[in-house]
This record gives C-alpha cells, structure tokens and sequence, in this order.
C-alpha cells in the first residue's frame, strides 16, 4: 500500500508554458507546487484560469495542486475539465487519464480508475507507473471481491446459526411444533440449512409421537 501511495504522489506531471497570458501563473504555480506550497499553487492555477478558461496546462496542474490537498474530488473534476478540452498530444492525454484514475483509486472508486487507467496505457503504453498503478488497482479490486464473499458468506451463516440456535432453544421449551416450523421455513430461503435435516427430522418424529 506504501507504494502506490508514493507513486500516486510522485507521478503526477505539471505541464509548464509558453507566450500565452496565463503562463505567468502557471509558472507562478509550479514553482509553489514544487516547494510543497500546494494551497498558494492552486491559488496561481485559478489566476490562469481566469485569464485562459480553455488552458489545459492550468486546469490540468490545477487539479494536481488539489491532490496534493487530498481533495480527490475536485482533483477529479479538474482531471475530467483537462481532458474536456480535447488535447491532441498523447502525453498530455495519457497524464489526464493516469492523474484521472489516481484521483478514483484515493477515493476509492477502484473499478473506474481501472478504466482511467487502461485509457492512460493506450496513449502512453509505456507508462510504467501507469501500468503498477493499473495491475495495483485490479489487485485491489480482487481482494474487495474476495472480502464481499467472505462477509456475505458469514452473514449467511451467522443467520443460519442464528435459526438453528432458537430452533434449539424452542426444543428445550417443548415447543416442538415452533421449531419445527421455524427449521423449514429456513430451509426455503437458505439451502444451508438442509444440513441440519436430521435435527429437523427427530423434532417431526417427536411431534408425531405426541400426537
């Protein structure tokens, strides 16, 4: 888990600029993201953004200086308002996407950052990070998976100890009949219970025999 974390904060690629209005800040920017200042480096990139709505290079670093801030969320859409814009360079496609599936997999929306992730490697098929954060992802997807079965499956059996065990108990108050019932009418919505079939069959062969 350390990993990926270092490489989800390690990877993201500020994009610097050239001529146009906005790049002052932008620059202003990246120098205060490098030196850690990530509040006052978001400050910038909105600056640009006021002169330039279209820069990709201030939306795109905006949302890296929101990530750093842990807040995934606005990173995010600053993410999707970069690749909104439609750049035509691969690199700046893939970072958008590579960024984009940081962003998901920090909030935990692991099946969407595998897609992001996947759209990365399409542009940049060499993208190593890219790819240990992709092959990360489907890792933890699995194990997410793994963890849903185990804990329906014991909630399945917690329920069903939790029928049995009254069943029991209804057996020790003689009240045969209820236990009874109660085993069958388990058995209708949990097969699992047909394994305690033979406890089911000595309460009926005790109801018959007090009839």
């Amino acid at each position: 888990m350390k990993k990926i974390v270092y490489i989800l904060m390690m990877s993201l690629l500020a994009f610097t600029m050239t001529a146009q209005k906005e790049s002052a800040y932008v620059r202003s920017g990246n120098k205060l993201y490098k030196s850690g200042k990530f509040t006052d480096a978001e400050n910038a990139y909105r600056k640009g953004l006021a002169l330039n709505s279209k820069s990709f290079e201030a939306t795109y670093n905006l949302g890296n200086a929101l990530f750093r801030q842990k807040k995934y969320p606005e990173a995010l859409e600053q993410y999707n308002n970069a690749l909104a814009l439609k750049p035509t360079e691969k690199m700046r496609i893939a970072a958008g996407f590579h960024n984009t599936g940081n962003a998901l997999l920090a909030d935990n929306k692991i099946e969407e950052s595998i897609k992001a992730y996947e759209m990365a490697l399409k542009n940049n098929p060499k993208d190593n990070d890219t790819r240990y954060n992709l092959a990360f992802a489907q890792m933890k997807l699995k194990n997410q998976k793994d963890q849903d079965k185990k804990d329906n499956k014991n909630n399945k059996d917690n329920e069903e100890n939790k029928i049995k065990k009254r069943a029991e108990e209804l057996v020790a108050e003689r009240k045969y009949e209820e236990a009874y019932n109660l085993m069958k009418e388990g058995e209708k919505t949990d097969k699992s219970l047909l394994q305690y079939s033979d406890f089911t069959n000595r309460i009926l062969d005790i109801i018959k025999l007090k009839q």
